[in-house]
């Protein structure tokens, strides 16, 4: 893919105007963007805020000559890596050499310029310039569709997780449907199966709430059925686990049940805290509602095994408590 590239800039360094003349018009055929200075002070004030493809260095020069220059370009962020070419006479010797790569040059030419070679040398280093910006353009994209797909991955994973509370939990209340409260009941039976965990299994069913939804309207019904199921959810334990299994029954399942009479009891006390007064407002008007509760208990491994006949044993005590009158609990009679 064709990317667009900055014009690299090339930074010539020599006290001499002449030679910055000289240079200026060798290299006007390559297309860079030339910067001429006359000193190291000028040169390290440019590399403070520029970056330079390549820098050409004059070594002897007043005040601050190249190798100090070369020094101390090494340690300015936006130039440390950019290549220095020594321009000078003073590369004669291998001790003058090996001093300028010490200093950071990476190559040098000798005066006088052979222009030919200074031609040639400095299209090398553009080129590698080129293909360096090339590389770090390829790495930003790279990075950038990276950052994407993060977040697509994200956002995917937000939707499946959406879609699976909403095929997992009733759409008014919030609670776990049948589908889930039944695959917990499963995974619960199976522990105690394995564990001799015990747990009860409570089918509740809202006393009243027809008249509440015919007198009222739908709109009522369904804030009466989400203030049951919140004031249901409050009155027991982060552990325990409360679904709506369709309409006004809902299910419950408590964790470790210790015996027959807390089970009562726990049943007992539910049903007082979801008879008190449900204070309402639908469609603008205040009202309130009076309801109860039917509750029906089964123990694991108690009263069933299996799924359906821990299920069949909690919704014949339900009934049992509607037949004796409403509002009350009822434990399941057969034992296994």
């Amino acid at each position: 893919m064709k990317t667009d590239l900055p014009t690299p800039k090339i930074l010539i360094v020599d006290d001499t105007p002449a030679n910055l003349f000289a240079m200026r018009k060798l290299l006007a055929q390559i297309d860079a963007e030339l910067v001429t200075v006359t000193s190291g002070n000028e040169a390290l004030a440019l590399c403070l805020d520029q970056r330079f493809a390549l820098i050409l260095l004059d070594v002897n020069m007043p005040e601050m000559d190249g190798y100090e220059v070369a020094a101390l370009l090494s340690n300015e962020p936006l130039n440390r890596d950019t290549p220095v070419i020594f321009v000078t006479a003073a590369f004669a010797d291998d001790l003058n050499q090996l001093k300028g790569y010490r200093s950071g040059a990476v190559d040098y030419i000798a005066k006088p310029v052979n222009d030919s070679i200074l031609l040639s040398k400095v299209k090398v280093f553009l080129e590698l310039e080129t293909g360096r910006q090339r590389l770090a353009q390829a790495l930003s994209t790279l990075e950038q569709r990276n950052q994407q797909l993060q977040v697509e991955i994200a956002e995917r994973r937000r939707i499946e997780e959406q879609m699976r509370h909403q095929a997992t939990h009733d759409q008014l209340t919030g609670l776990p449907n049948r589908a889930l409260f039944i695959e917990t009941l499963d995974r619960f039976l199976s522990r105690a199966q394995r564990h001799e965990e015990l747990f009860a299994l409570l089918y509740v069913d809202i006393d009243g709430f027809k008249q509440v939804n015919d007198g009222h309207g739908h709109q009522a019904g369904d804030m009466l059925l989400q203030a049951f199921s919140l004031r249901l959810r409050s009155a027991l334990r982060a552990e325990d686990v409360v679904a709506r299994l369709g309409g006004d029954e809902f299910g419950v399942l408590l964790c470790k049940a210790a015996d027959a009479a807390a089970i009562q009891q726990k049943c007992v006390d539910l049903c007082e805290i979801l008879r008190a007064p449900y204070r309402l407002t639908s469609n603008g008007t205040a009202f309130t509602a009076h309801v109860g509760a039917s509750i029906g208990a089964a123990i694991a491994m108690h009263h069933g095994t299996s799924r359906d006949s821990l299920v069949q044993a909690a919704d014949n005590a339900m009934y049992e408590a509607k037949r004796s009158g409403k509002n009350q609990a009822r434990l399941a009679a057969t034992l296994l």
